[in-house]
């Protein structure tokens, strides 16, 4: 272990507990509605109307809905998009909540996201392994050359297409493995995976986003910044599960492992 690299993680471990329990973070999502379970526009607990317009929802708000868009108090109709950017940048809020209008393949849905929300309270931290170069390793990546997607489970129990954009390869304790990954609109990857510890130390998968490879494929995995996915901090995200061939034969005893709360228990604590 290197005192530089071990340091480095620690300052990542800390910043991403912060990220992650900030009062627009995923412990703070309390809901994600789809407008098509709720045809008439009104979501239980969300103020305002939310209807689908073609490629956008339209809310319909009056003055004791209490809610802004854009920071101005509003009543009326407006036309919203999906919002791309961070929650607390979401354009209509009620309070201190954000609502935050979401696109999954065509249908559209309001997301909740509530400071108060009983997951952050009871949040803990994030139970980490401490850095150990050993889990630091060269990878290779190829590129299929063209864009595949695959039909996988989401964490809601719909099938949705994850995109693919090659195959990350590595070694670990001489085992030659290999992922499916995404690539990012940056150029870094995206892996979403399981081992041999998922469900049984460990969260039933995780997520690695491993830097854009140089000119000639070559990256670091490195398994000490495994993620929990945002389904682990809230049941109301819709992450995919691993795709073909991501579930590796190895104990990857690495990088963040399990939440640490005092009140609300993982529905996928028994999953394995």
């Amino acid at each position: 272990m290197t005192t530089d690299a071990s340091d480095e993680w620690k300052q990542w471990h800390e910043h991403r507990t912060a990220r992650v329990s900030g009062p627009c973070g995923p412990l703070a999502l309390t809901g994600t509605y789809w407008l098509e379970d709720h045809p008439e526009g009104r979501i239980p607990e969300v103020p305002g109307q939310w209807t689908q317009d073609g490629d956008a929802v339209v809310l319909t708000a009056v003055e004791k809905d209490g809610l802004t868009v854009d920071g101005v108090p509003f009543t009326g109709k407006v036309r919203l998009e999906a919002d791309r950017g961070p929650v607390a940048a979401a354009r209509v809020a009620a309070g201190e909540r954000r609502l935050v209008v979401l696109v999954r393949e065509g249908v559209w849905g309001v997301r909740d996201y509530d400071p108060g929300s009983p997951g952050r309270l009871a949040f803990r931290g994030i139970d980490a392994t401490p850095y150990d170069s050993r889990w630091s390793l060269e990878g290779h990546f190829t590129p299929y050359g063209e864009h595949r997607t695959v039909r996988v489970e989401n964490a809601d129990g719909r099938h949705r297409g994850l995109g693919l954009g090659g195959v990350l390869a590595f070694t670990l304790d001489g085992q030659d493995l290999t992922l499916q990954v995404s690539v990012e609109d940056d150029g870094s990857l995206w892996a979403v995976f399981a081992d041999t510890t998922s469900g049984d130390g460990s969260y039933p998968f995780r997520f690695l986003r491993p830097p854009a490879p140089d000119a000639e494929g070559r990256t670091t995995v490195d398994f000490n910044r495994a993620l929990l996915p945002p389904c682990a901090f809230a049941d109301h995200f819709v992450c995919p599960f691993p795709p073909p061939g991501n579930t590796l034969p190895a104990a990857i005893e690495a990088g963040e492992r399990t939440l640490l709360q005092t009140a609300r228990q993982s529905p996928w604590s028994s999953v394995s």
